[in-house]
């Protein structure tokens, strides 16, 4: 009774602080060494992103370079379905600051230890993952599943490094084809809204037709307070600029009702010398 209470005790899931759950990776049948893989429910409430669902995504640490995404899905299929896996050298989020680029043209990945994020297609399948046995391992390269290490994981890697011009050729043309069609987008929504901008300024306001069945809205509270606000900013405006124009042209006309009155005291000046013998004009 004392080595089955021992057996059952050991093929208990093993946890450890901060909850993660460990699982034992194993290369081969006949490998004796084994690696550790730390597993957690991705609870990430900052994350909005739709592609790590907070209910199915598994997040995986210590993952050995050998493995590959298409390795990972595999070894993690046994507990369930497995919907996308996601490799990266450091956590964090999947939003790209700069444009989606094709795997031609992206920089070579670390050489070391990867995180993973595994989405399953149903959320029962991380509580199967969480409850797997520390014992029994998780095999990476079986028969059906060869998995290529060393000299032949170069070769293979210098060999798929080189690009077939057929294919290379699709992919540029591709991503033209979407540059071009977000350009001439960008462009038309530009336009509607310099449009939009015109008839706001002249006072006019476009009255388009809905869809076929839809009834026309009144407008609310809100919006009439909006649009007389609108044109009460546009009224000071206009105030504003025939100010400045009645001013200008006020102080034209001081300017010019100055000058006449230098000028008819120089006049005057003049006319006193010249009475007086005294005007010299060389």
């Amino acid at each position: 009774m004392a080595p089955s209470k021992k057996k059952h005790a050991s093929s208990q899931p093993c946890i450890i602080p901060g909850g993660f759950a460990v699982l034992s990776l194993q290369f081969n049948s006949d490998s004796a060494a084994r690696h550790s893989l730390y597993v957690k429910e991705h609870k990430v409430r900052a994350e909005k992103s739709s592609h790590r669902p907070l209910d199915r995504t598994l997040f995986v640490l210590n993952i050995p370079p050998y493995c590959s995404e298409d390795v990972v899905k595999e070894l993690f299929s046994q507990f369930g379905n497995v919907e996308s896996v996601e490799l990266r050298d450091h956590p964090g989020s999947t939003q790209e600051s700069g444009p989606k680029l094709s795997k031609f043209f992206r920089p070579a990945g670390k050489q070391g230890f990867n995180v993973g994020y595994v989405v399953f297609k149903k959320s029962s399948s991380l509580t199967a993952v969480k409850s797997h046995p520390h014992d029994v391992p998780l095999v990476v390269c079986t028969e059906q599943r060869p998995v290529r290490t060393g000299v032949q994981k170069w070769i293979q890697q210098y060999t798929q490094s080189f690009i077939h011009p057929d294919k290379l050729q699709q992919t540029v043309d591709s991503f033209m084809e979407n540059y071009d069609k977000h350009k001439e987008e960008e462009a038309e929504r530009q336009k509607k809204e310099a449009e939009q901008q015109k008839e706001e300024e002249e006072g006019w306001v476009k009255v388009t037709r809905g869809n076929k069945g839809t009834k026309a809205r009144p407008h609310s509270e809100a919006a009439n307070q909006r649009t007389l606000q609108k044109e009460m900013r546009k009224k000071k405006r206009k105030e504003l600029m025939n100010f400045y124009t009645w001013q200008h042209r006020n102080t034209q006309k001081e300017h010019i009702a100055e000058l006449r009155k230098k000028f008819e005291e120089d006049k005057q000046r003049i006319a006193l010398l010249r009475a007086q013998r005294k005007f010299r004009p060389y």
